[in-house]
């Protein structure tokens, strides 16, 4: 190979060595610029509209995302919690009287309702407990005065109704325990009103709903 013949090749491969870098030379800082003007993704993304829930009877809403509490967030207020603490006292009066009907009442179906009134009413004390405790909240508040709940009965009504018997006692115990019930509808609906967690919500409506039942099964039983 002559002289010029090398001299050609020279320059070529010296050009594809300078090409080369060059490249090399790009693609390095094309890295490094990437590594350092790449933007960082967002942590959290924008605000998301969500439905939430009304009341009962009540349409319902939409909100951000940031406005709504996890499922376990603490919602109550203090309506419901003097609403619970309350009903436990109402529904021990309640089942103090139900617990009179097997040795007193004359009506065997009142017996057998006044049962079922009892431990359905011991069933929710349990859960009004558990709620309460939950939130490390006590079962009962001294300012509360229970006498003057909507349908408490007094202590010489209860005293006098223990003594009754027979169809005396029957329509003692539905005059009265109607009147009971419908004190625990006007503070469930005081809750409804005026509460804010949904759980108690829930179970203030059933609550309305059941005694409303067993008033009507009460009023048919014609003891009074």
């Amino acid at each position: 190979m002559d002289r010029r013949r090398w001299l050609t090749f020279g320059g070529v491969a010296l050009a594809l060595v300078a090409a080369t870098g060059a490249i090399a030379a790009t693609r390095s800082g094309d890295e490094r610029s990437a590594s350092v003007a790449r933007p960082q993704a967002s942590q959290s993304g924008p605000a998301v509209k969500v439905l939430v829930p009304g009341k009962p009877g009540e349409s319902a809403g939409v909100t951000d995302t940031e406005q709504v509490k996890p499922l376990d967030a603490s919602t109550y207020n203090a309506v419901d919690t003097a609403f619970v603490q309350m009903m436990i006292a109402h529904h021990q009066q309640a089942i103090r009287m139900a617990d009179l009907a097997p040795t007193r009442a004359g009506n065997t179906q009142l017996r057998s309702l006044a049962e079922r009134m009892g431990l359905a009413q011991k069933i929710e004390i349990d859960v009004l407990k558990a709620w309460l405790q939950e939130r490390r909240l006590p079962d009962s508040d001294p300012k509360h005065n229970h006498a003057t709940m909507p349908g408490m009965q007094t202590e010489e009504a209860i005293a006098a109704l223990a003594a009754a018997k027979g169809p005396d006692f029957d329509k003692r115990f539905v005059s009265m325990m109607t009147a009971h019930h419908e004190g625990a509808r006007v503070m469930a609906g005081d809750v409804l009103k005026g509460g804010t967690d949904q759980r108690m919500n829930e179970i203030a409506n059933e609550m309305a709903v059941e005694q409303a039942v067993e008033i009507r099964r009460m009023r048919d039983l014609k003891v009074s």
